[in-house]
């Protein structure tokens, strides 16, 4: 069997000859995707030059080293985050990313600012996940002067100096779990709101719009003072647990932050036909909530769609890399998803 020769390696990808050259002798520019197609060829039909096609790929590819900043590692929904945003880096065409993911799981300021600094130095761009804090946002400006810039990501800061923000939109989010709410509360009683703590942004937002549309549509309907679970699902057991024991008047939970886990837990002990009276509405998108919707313990959850919110976090941390220091954040939100009992 005769040597695949470059002739045959343009043929099979449908471009010239001189392209092949081009690519080959690394003196002259080509279009990533067209190094793409060739390197696909020459591996179909067995060119010997396939190496050289590679290492002329490689070398003429952007190639970014971007971190992220997660949160406790434990948790199933940081461990979902984290293997979507590798496999998001992994499928891109055009540039190369090597994430490099860290979890923080004590979650003090002092010790996430520490750890962000850190791993901006490592990173051409970092992602954040964290409560809103004055620690932290003094470390997001540490690390724009050392033209690192920093992507929020589901819940935003308050720091003017972060480089952009990656999310839903946590108001309409409100509004929305608000609606659910009272259309499918036929009786008179009270709302339970957990929080996992008052300064995630994505969590304070999304509680205060959902006050103003019960307030506007429902003012049968009582809405209880958001209680923080501090992301702690024994928290919010023992939460939801007294207030089952204490209250016949609760008609449905509202949960915008972490510990949904130990809001099932608390309605599983109580009697089928109790339960089946009381709304749960969160915006969790684990395997636990997703097992509560299959038990039917969850009436919907609002939640990101993290394939392409991982896609668009990306997307945004290498266009602020590009852009250098911007004179406003950028802010790119993506629409939330409602997953019912019926839709998983």
């Amino acid at each position: 069997m005769e040597r695949a020769t470059i002739a045959d390696v343009a043929a099979e990808a449908g471009v010239s000859v001189s392209t092949v050259n081009r690519i080959l002798g690394g003196k002259a520019q080509v279009r990533n995707s067209t190094m793409q197609k060739v390197q696909s060829a020459a591996e179909r039909i067995g060119y010997y030059g396939l190496g050289a096609i590679a290492y002329r790929l490689t070398e003429a590819t952007p190639t970014y080293r971007l971190g992220f900043l997660l949160q406790q590692s434990h948790r199933p929904l940081y461990q979902l985050l984290n293997a979507k945003i590798i496999q998001a880096c992994h499928q891109r065409q055009t540039d190369i990313v090597n994430p490099l993911i860290d979890f923080v799981d004590q979650l003090t300021p002092e010790n996430i600012a520490r750890r962000l600094i850190a791993l901006g130095r490592e990173c051409d761009a970092v992602a954040l996940i964290a409560a809103d804090h004055p620690l932290v946002g003094n470390a997001i400006r540490e690390l724009k002067a050392m033209g690192k810039p920093v992507v929020t990501y589901i819940t935003d800061q308050s720091s003017t100096d972060r480089a952009a923000y990656v999310g839903t939109d946590n108001w309409m989010l409100g509004r929305t779990a608000g609606y659910l709410m009272t259309r499918m509360a036929h009786r008179e009683g009270s709302i339970a709101v957990l929080i996992g703590n008052h300064r995630y942004q994505c969590q304070d937002i999304a509680d205060a719009s959902f006050r103003s549309y019960v307030r506007e549509h429902a003012p049968h309907l009582i809405v209880q003072e958001s209680r923080p679970t501090h992301e702690v699902p024994d928290q919010a057991y023992r939460m939801v647990r007294d207030q089952l024991a204490n209250s016949s008047e609760l008609v449905g939970i509202l949960i915008v932050g972490g510990g949904i886990s130990g809001v099932l837990r608390a309605l599983r002990e109580v009697p089928e036909e109790r339960r089946k009276k009381i709304l749960l509405i969160c915006r969790d998108t684990g395997p636990e909530t997703r097992r509560g919707l299959g038990e039917e313990l969850i009436t919907a959850s609002l939640c990101h769609p993290v394939d392409a919110t991982s896609e668009l976090l990306i997307d945004t941390m290498i266009e602020v890399i590009g852009n250098g220091n911007l004179d406003a954040p950028l802010y790119k939100t993506i629409p939330f998803e409602i997953l019912t009992p019926m839709n998983i």
